[in-house]
């Protein structure tokens, strides 16, 4: 053999910190071949073969199976394809991993029962085109005959969540009950509650390219009342509410009347849902967006103050 040193399958496990077991295990399926035998029979090994087992040995913990080993050490395919066909692979299993950790999460938190838990395997287990349709047919029931609208169709898209490639768990869970919450057909209802009546918002006023947003008007009218500690039934309030239905009528294009104040609140009642708040909230989780301010101070604040006002 050219002068060159042989190893002894023993002498091989010890240099390799390897067992003898698993090194005849590579060397049977042609891994780490035999460079000779010896006069007995018994396997002798050259100096590559150290190396050779060095390579199996990473590439193993790498999580590769035995036929891609073999193809790359007796180098039928290149260590950089089939590191990137696995880093691929892995990148999914990752995704998988958290997946399942965000149903356990979510479960563990909520006290699922088990058709809960089936139902959010399942909403999580979705492609992206399957999350994608899920909440397009959410926001078409919302929104169907008013997206042509530039204004509506921003607002759609504001309203759309976009799971990362590689999402963190919290992401995942927000996912999964933002998914949930967009089947609840009392919660679709309520928001096409509130897309008709911005559209007959949209339909009054005299002011072309006025946002009519009730409930921007009356945030900024009421916020700092509120941070003041006025009472809404209190005669205090009773500029600050004046105020703001001064410049929702000015908006709408309507007298400051009962009429005017039954039509503010009924659109601030409908804005006041926990469940729109909670979604907006799980969509800034989910899109990667700064959580917004609750508003739900706000609209109690102005609900109270319009109610007492308006029976009377």
């Amino acid at each position: 053999m050219n002068g060159e040193t042989l190893y002894s399958i023993g002498d091989l496990a010890r240099r390799t910190g390897l067992t003898v077991k698993t090194i005849r295990f590579y060397s049977d399926r042609g891994i780490v071949p035999p460079t000779d035998r010896g006069p007995t029979g018994h396997r002798r090994y050259g100096l590559d073969a150290v190396a050779r087992l060095d390579l199996v040995r990473t590439l193993r913990d790498l999580g590769l199976d035995l036929p891609t080993i073999r193809r790359v050490v007796d180098r039928e395919v290149s260590l950089p394809e089939v590191a990137a066909a696995h880093a691929q692979a892995l990148a999914a299993q990752i995704r998988v991993l958290r997946l399942r950790r965000a149903v356990l999460a979510a479960v563990a938190r909520r006290g699922s029962t088990p058709e809960e838990m089936e139902l959010m395997h399942k909403l999580a287990r979705l492609s992206d085109d399957e999350r994608r349709r899920l909440i397009d047919e959410f926001l078409d029931a919302a929104f169907a005959g008013l997206s042509a609208n530039p204004e509506f169709a921003g607002v759609r898209r504001s309203l759309t969540p976009e799971l990362p490639d590689h999402p963190e768990a919290e992401q995942v869970e927000a996912w999964v009950e933002l998914a949930e919450l967009s089947q609840d057909p009392d919660f679709r209802a309520g928001m096409r509650r509130m897309a008709e009546q911005h559209a007959a918002d949209r339909a009054q006023g005299n002011i072309p390219g006025v946002r009519r947003d009730a409930v921007a008007v009356v945030r900024d009218q009421v916020g700092p009342a509120l941070a003041a500690g006025i009472d809404p039934v209190s005669p205090r309030a009773d500029p600050v509410i004046g105020t703001a239905l001064a410049r929702y009528a000015q908006l709408c294009g309507r007298p400051d009347d009962a009429d005017l104040r039954r039509w503010l609140l009924l659109r601030l009642e409908s804005a006041n849902d926990p469940r729109r708040e909670r979604y907006l909230h799980l969509l800034s989780v989910i899109n990667g967006w700064p959580t917004t301010e609750s508003l739900t101070p706000v609209l109690d604040w102005s609900i109270r103050a319009l109610r007492a006002r308006t029976s009377a």
